[in-house]
């Protein structure tokens, strides 16, 4: 990976090499420092013309007075991809890989007006029914069973053994799957992830959703999915699916991140690993480092304006993709100082206005506890390789790692410490399992940790 100070030069693409083209934000160079991408954006003013992939034009907004403008002002600047100009008269590929990301779908997230507010309702009272104590005990099961895993072996990849997976595992407990449906979910979602047979991976997700609302409109239990379905917003089966397919989506990729890019800090950075063993304020503490200046999610929230508009100078065309740059606008030389290093609450790493993230407050417990469970539970975990040979994740969306290895003293594979047996919450018996010795293949995570917990 090339370092930060190989980039003090103008990178390709940067408006000082190419006069007003548009600045491509999907290759190796931007992956590997965005910062300075960022820096030489702003040459433009507060949002500058980029390209997310081939033949996919948008505008990045990198000042955060803009970018907290347009968040919060949804009628000027809406959500509804249908607007999208570009893509209605054929001049964006229909196989870009950005197409997933940005198309419009019925859920929260891509409506507006009433729309929104009966489905954004429908999911913040849905997930304001969750007991965070029964959030956090579960998890400490999942995290506990995924260090079961590679515990023995001294090594691990804390990206693909550890932070990919427990948010998933997490979430099937939360939207009450079964083991089959749950499986599935994971296999699916994870090939989405990977860009594995994308098409296929999202066809499998939607079909076990569906499966899953089917089931819980007759057998409901304790949790999201029944939780939605009984709202008063009287959702079909098909915003059902597209809600849970959000939730899953936005839920458990930016935690992701959260936890690997936390990690990086908490295993690296001298401010944070001085051997002792970690605290919750330790682990606070990073993960708002991470939310302020490597935030899990850099570059989202697309907006099409409704009509031409001019913001702070720069004139932004009807239709046309503007997105914002929470990781630049965290970063903008107007801020204070003590404001990014005191505030919890003034970066947009959570977004701002109505399409701000609801899920917040068990991502955040989520993280934090996943965290603090491993660092506890192996208490000289430590860097596998030298960070300047870690890399990141190509794409314009994400700053996520491809991999965080690390290495500690092995542990015996067994389950820790002395928790009760597992109870589903929905009430309902799992399909037998088959028991799996090492780490399960990912079509099997799920019923995996089943067989696990009740041995």
């Amino acid at each position: 990976m090339q370092s930060h100070s190989e980039f003090q030069t103008p990178p390709p693409g940067c408006p000082a090499h190419t006069g007003r083209q548009r600045v491509p934000l999907y290759g190796p160079e931007f992956a590997a420092a965005p910062e300075t991408f960022y820096e030489n954006l702003r040459q433009y003013g507060p949002s500058a013309p980029v390209e997310l992939a081939p033949g996919v034009e948008a505008a990045l907004v990198t000042d955060y007075a803009a970018a907290l403008h347009i968040l919060q002002n949804p009628d000027t600047f809406a959500r509804d991809s249908r607007r999208w100009r570009a893509l209605n008269e054929g001049r964006v590929p229909m196989d870009s890989p950005v197409l997933p990301m940005m198309m419009y779908r019925p859920n929260c997230m891509f409506s507006d007006g009433a729309e929104h507010l009966k489905l954004r309702q429908a999911v913040t009272d849905s997930l304001a029914r969750l007991d965070m104590h029964r959030v956090s005990r579960h998890v400490d099961r999942v995290a506990a069973y995924l260090i079961d895993q590679f515990g023995a072996r001294g090594t691990a990849d804390l990206i693909s053994d550890y932070a990919q997976l427990l948010p998933l595992l997490v979430f099937n407990d939360l939207f009450g799957c079964p083991a089959e449906i749950g499986d599935r979910l994971i296999s699916a979602i994870s090939n989405l992830f990977d860009g594995i047979e994308v098409e296929r991976a999202n066809e499998a997700m939607t079909g076990a959703l569906f499966e899953l609302v089917t089931l819980k409109r007759t057998r409901p239990g304790e949790d999201i999915t029944s939780w939605l379905m009984q709202h008063a917003s009287q959702l079909t089966d098909e915003e059902m699916v597209h809600q849970l397919a959000l939730l899953i989506g936005a839920g458990t990729e930016p935690v992701q991140n959260i936890i690997g890019n936390a990690l990086r800090l908490l295993l690296w950075d001298e401010q944070f690993s001085d051997g002792q063993q970690v605290t919750g304020v330790l682990v606070e503490d990073a993960i708002n480092e991470v939310l302020w200046n490597s935030p899990p999610i850099a570059n989202y929230a697309t907006h099409y304006p409704v009509r031409d508009v001019d913001v702070s100078g720069t004139k932004l065309a009807a239709g046309t993709p503007v997105l914002i740059s929470f990781m630049a606008a965290n970063a903008d030389a107007t801020l204070s100082a003590p404001l990014q290093m005191f505030s919890k609450r003034a970066h947009l790493a959570w977004g701002a206005g109505p399409h701000a993230c609801p899920a917040k407050d068990p991502a955040l417990l989520i993280s934090i506890r996943a965290i603090e469970k491993l660092l506890n539970t192996l208490p000289d975990i430590e860097l596998g390789a030298a960070v300047g040979t870690l890399t990141w994740r190509p794409g314009p969306f994400h700053r996520a790692l491809n991999a965080l290895p690390a290495r500690f003293t092995p542990v015996r594979g067994e389950r820790y410490g002395s928790m009760p047996s597992i109870t589903r919450a929905d009430g309902m018996d799992d399909a037998p399992v088959q028991e799996h010795r090492g780490k399960p293949h990912k079509a099997c995570w799920w019923s995996g940790f089943l067989n696990w917990w009740r041995v």
